[in-house]
């Protein structure tokens, strides 16, 4: 049942993203639309695919974790960072943004928000990272029960962030 539960977790997180369908090989994720690298992913994470609404995504049950990266190239998603994340919170209900915050990712600026929120009634803890950048926007998500398990997983999550580039070459 707390599988099935963080996969739902999961699905109300990946509102912008489209329905790319791609894959991952030695820290490179390459799509119809896209390719980038991410940073090393930590032992105990598991892949998850919820059909095919995000690029990647990996559920840790130690942890209690689900993480996400997702790509969406669409010219119609020029917009504000704040209105990009306002459609990844739709869904979520008793938002409180613990912190939120410009920082810079791949040469760009990419908004973080780190807030609490609840989905159907439960509560969860929540990190979103932004980032537009040649006409495609890339986001990624973590989210956990709030307290010592979002504490537990986040610096894998920075980890995977820091790897982040888009400058990946051709295969």
């Amino acid at each position: 049942m707390r599988r099935r539960l963080g996969i739902w977790f999961f699905v109300g997180l990946t509102t912008i993203g489209c329905a790319t369908t791609g894959a991952l090989q030695n820290g490179v994720y390459r799509g119809p639309q896209t390719s980038y690298r991410i940073g090393p992913l930590a032992s105990g994470w598991t892949p998850v695919t919820v059909n095919h609404q995000n690029d990647l995504a990996w559920h840790s049950e130690a942890k209690s974790a689900v993480m996400h990266v997702d790509s969406d190239c669409d010219p119609g998603l020029d917009i504000p960072l704040t209105a990009l994340r306002s459609h990844l919170l739709i869904g979520f209900t008793e938002r409180e943004i613990i912190e939120e915050e410009v920082v810079p990712m791949d040469d760009r600026d990419a908004l973080r928000t780190h807030l609490t929120a609840k989905l159907d009634g439960v509560p969860r803890e929540i990190l979103f990272q932004i980032l537009k950048k040649d006409n495609c926007v890339y986001d990624f998500g973590l989210i956990t029960p709030p307290g010592a398990a979002f504490d537990n997983a986040m610096s894998d999550f920075d980890e995977l962030l820091a790897g982040f580039t888009t400058d990946v070459g051709q295969p």
